[in-house]
């Protein structure tokens, strides 16, 4: 009997080659298959990129609800740092996209941030995705000194101050919790005039936010109702503010050819694969069976 992820046949539109980029993503733990072996393997076998999550710890007095339900995963505990990872996985490869999906910037010093970023990007010749989020956990957040209350606002100005800091020679911000004077920062992203920033979230307010600061949204799967009406509204929105179509990731979707011709034809833009936090006996043949889908 094949295991779920294995089951149906790939058709033949899927196996012609499907219009929309397909990637990958899992979260990078000390007990699974390295970040840069992951990203080699997945770039051999021809896939467009690959994305790694962002929790810095896991409060043990936890009273959040997880959005999925249930117990955290035992690899939110273990995670490795999703910088490091998309840095190690840049010295090993020369096409695959590396991106976080998502970054929880709420957490993060934004001057930090966008060096680390830039650095990547610099030393990866032009091939981050920044996926960012304002994340869930309320007792993770406060252990960074972060007011859960304010977090949006505070996504916001963050990535504000990091585009200033990656398209100014000296870059200064003003936000209300966001404030620096004149600096100097290099290096600068090689994307110009940066690499892209995708808004992630499913909440009401989300797409307006992609709109007003992003470069494109990446919402899971999972916690999105009817996506493709979500889509239409993204570029109704859109156009209205002057803006062109903005891209669509949807992440954690499973690898079944009829769901990813599906969300291709309401005009997803990227597929994410979710795949589990193992070993490279167990990652390996899920990524030569996906690869039938390329």
């Amino acid at each position: 009997m094949l295991p779920k992820w294995q089951e149906g046949p790939v058709p033949r539109r899927a196996a012609k080659g499907c219009l929309l980029k397909i990637g990958l993503s899992t979260f990078p733990t000390d007990y699974s298959m390295p970040p840069a072996a992951l990203a080699l393997a997945a770039e051999e076998r021809g896939f467009e990129s690959v994305f790694f999550p962002d929790h810095t710890h896991v409060p043990v007095k936890l009273t959040s609800v997880f959005p999925d339900g249930g117990e955290v995963p035992i690899a939110y505990k273990h995670g490795i740092d999703p910088l490091v990872a998309m840095a190690a996985a840049a010295a090993v490869t020369s096409r695959i996209r590396l991106g976080t999906g998502v970054c929880l910037v709420v957490q993060r010093d934004p001057i930090i941030l966008a060096k680390q970023v830039a650095s990547i990007d610099h030393c990866s010749n032009g091939r981050v995705e920044l996926g960012v989020g304002a994340g869930w956990s309320a007792e993770e957040m406060a252990n960074h000194g972060t007011d859960f209350s304010t977090r949006w606002t505070l996504l916001r100005e963050r990535v504000e101050a990091m585009r200033e800091i990656w398209t100014k020679d000296e870059a200064e911000y003003d936000g209300s919790l966001v404030s620096f004077g004149p600096i100097w920062c290099w290096p600068k992203p090689k994307q110009r005039p940066a690499p892209p920033v995708l808004i992630g979230g499913s909440g009401p307010k989300t797409l307006e936010r992609v709109v007003r600061y992003g470069d494109g949204w990446i919402p899971p799967l999972a916690w999105v109702g009817d996506l493709a009406e979500r889509i239409a509204t993204l570029r109704r929105l859109a156009a209205e503010a002057g803006r062109g179509p903005l891209p669509v990731t949807v992440m954690g979707v499973k690898g079944r050819p009829e769901l990813i011709g599906e969300l291709e034809g309401i005009g997803v833009s990227r597929v994410v694969i979710s795949l589990p936090a193992a070993g490279p006996d167990e990652i390996l043949p899920r990524l030569d069976h996906y690869a039938r889908l390329l």
